[in-house]
């Protein structure tokens, strides 16, 4: 017999026992019902997904052309020291503490897939980070390094979080970051989101311009 007929005659008894067992359960009204209950529960289970999702997106702000999401201003506290004030742009500002000579601000970007990106919803950010660095590379290595997260606690579910490990079939995640620019006394520096994503830092007085125009 040739090899091959084994698994025709494998394929055969399935297909008879998958019609007997179809049979057999469906002259019985519990299937239908636990069909309905099975139904009704993975109803249930994709509401509360979907209100997990909503909760967490609201603590994302909508993205526009060029929007700006935050101005930094610096104030020296020694050397290699600053207090870095945030403020977002809803007028929000806290200080962070900075060591080194350089700043960098990273945002988290959700954009949304297709279909719903052609409903012509915006994407959104929100600000994840700020951090310092040194410009020598020993300073860098042995002198102690600042970074403070931005973002609040997330409500319901990290929808940025799961969209990064190809959860999500809602949107895509995207990491934005700032080029390090100089921290400098006085220096005043916008940062905006360009529709492309990444970040851009741009000095808005001529403490930060001196800065820029010293580092580069």
């Amino acid at each position: 017999m040739s090899f091959s007929v084994a698994p025709m005659l494998i394929l055969g008894v399935s297909l008879i026992l998958v019609l007997v067992g179809a049979w057999v359960l469906l002259r019985h009204k519990w299937v239908w019902q636990w069909i309905k209950g099975t139904a009704g529960l993975a109803l249930v289970a994709v509401a509360v997904y979907l209100l997990l999702v909503a909760l967490n997106l609201y603590s994302f702000h909508e993205l526009t052309e060029e929007t700006p999401v935050a101005t930094i201003s610096f104030r020296a506290t020694g050397e290699q020291s600053y207090i870095a004030t945030v403020t977002r742009a809803d007028g929000a500002s806290n200080d962070y503490r900075l060591n080194g000579d350089q700043w960098q601000l990273d945002a988290r970007i959700v954009k949304w897939k297709t279909p719903f990106s052609l409903l012509g919803l915006k994407p959104g950010y929100q600000l994840d980070r700020i951090q310092g660095r040194y410009l020598a590379l020993e300073d860098e290595r042995s002198k102690p390094r600042t970074l403070y997260s931005l973002k609040e606690p997330p409500l319901g579910m990290d929808v940025w979080q799961h969209a990064q490990q190809g959860w999500s079939f809602l949107v895509d995640a995207r990491y934005g970051s700032a080029a390090y620019l100089p921290m400098a006394d006085g220096a005043i520096f916008e940062v905006t989101v360009p529709p492309a994503g990444g970040l851009i830092g741009r000095p808005l007085n001529d403490s930060a311009q001196r800065a820029v125009a010293g580092w580069r």
